[in-house]
């Protein structure tokens, strides 16, 4: 009597995941669900963001990577309210920013969001002192006890010291703690930085992100770091990294017994189901076009498109036939 067959079969593997998949997003901070954004330039569309996915909890620090027009930058002006997305789902702390009016949108930016730009010169008013250039956002919401929040932002940056100073009498990376400090002086919910130590040495960047990290862990900001600096993208808990528009990879990081960090690194897997693989991957088998796929019970198997060897099949035994006499 054969035994029954065990695997479970695709329907059962498909309810099985829907009765423990929360809705996506539910809990994120933020939320983008296959955004899309496309400029036209000279009559030409230019697809910045291809239905970009992207999930990241509130306190949470990450840092995203990716090469030099693959949307990075594009994500940060729209996270930001700087730019408007042309389709899909962008919510930060609760808010919709394709549903939001000009009024909104300001509000949003001074309320809910700070940012931090890679040109130390865009962050802050070269006439005005470090801690006039902090008070300012301060002045212009309406809030009270400016001096004092001021002063303990700067602080907490590292930079008390130059609250009298003009941002060019110091260094690159005092004047982006101080900006860090301008980004936070509303008590945002969000703070993002784009490329912020790109133009700083490695003593510079390190003080940098250490202020970054220290704003996120004490404050409880959350925090997104777009970046080339690997000093920075390895000392986070998740990168995430971007391709041709979409969140391709995530490498997420953990503090073992002993102290040592493991770095694990994931494909990121979108609302529609398409899967990015690595290029060195697909480079070492020499994949292109389409690949065969299989499913097992506990994971995906992907091999090139590439004919298979027929496999050799065992010899049929015969039944004994008499063998003829020898002719005399």
């Amino acid at each position: 009597m054969e035994e029954p067959d065990d695997t479970p079969t695709l329907s059962q593997l498909e309810r099985q995941a829907a009765h423990v998949r929360p809705a996506f997003g539910e809990h994120a901070h933020i939320l983008c669900d296959n955004l899309v954004r496309i400029y036209k330039t000279e009559g030409v569309e230019v697809v910045a963001l291809q239905g970009l996915d992207l999930l990241v909890d509130k306190g949470e620090l990450i840092a995203v990577v990716g090469a030099s027009g693959s949307g990075k930058s594009t994500l940060l002006n729209v996270l930001s309210g700087l730019d408007v997305p042309t389709a899909g789902l962008a919510r930060v702390a609760g808010t919709d920013l394709l549903a939001m009016t000009a009024k909104d949108r300001l509000r949003y930016r001074r309320e809910v969001v700070g940012f931090v730009w890679q040109q130390t010169a865009r962050n802050l008013l070269p006439y005005l002192t470090a801690g006039e250039n902090v008070r300012l956002p301060m002045r212009l919401a309406g809030r009270r006890g400016r001096t004092d929040r001021a002063g303990e932002l700067l602080d907490l940056l590292g930079v008390a010291h130059r609250a009298g100073s003009r941002p060019g009498e110091m260094s690159g990376g005092e004047q982006q703690r101080v900006a860090i400090a301008v980004a936070l002086a509303n008590s945002p919910q969000v703070v993002l930085a784009d490329e912020p130590t790109g133009e700083l040495d490695s003593e510079n960047s390190e003080q940098v992100f250490a202020a970054l990290r220290r704003a996120n862990r004490e404050l409880g900001v959350t925090t997104v770091i777009v970046t080339h600096d690997a000093t920075v993208s390895e000392q986070v808990d998740r990168t995430v990294g971007i391709r041709d528009g979409r969140t391709s990879s995530e490498t997420l990081r953990r503090t073992a017994e002993g102290g040592a960090v493991i770095a694990e690194e994931y494909a990121v897997l979108d609302r529609v189901g398409r899967l990015q693989l690595p290029r060195e991957f697909i480079g070492a088998l020499d994949m292109e076009r389409r690949v065969r796929l299989e499913l097992e019970c506990d994971h995906i198997g992907v091999w090139p498109d590439r004919p298979q060897p027929d496999t050799p099949q065992p010899d049929t035994p015969q039944p004994d036939q008499p063998q003829p006499e020898e002719s005399r």
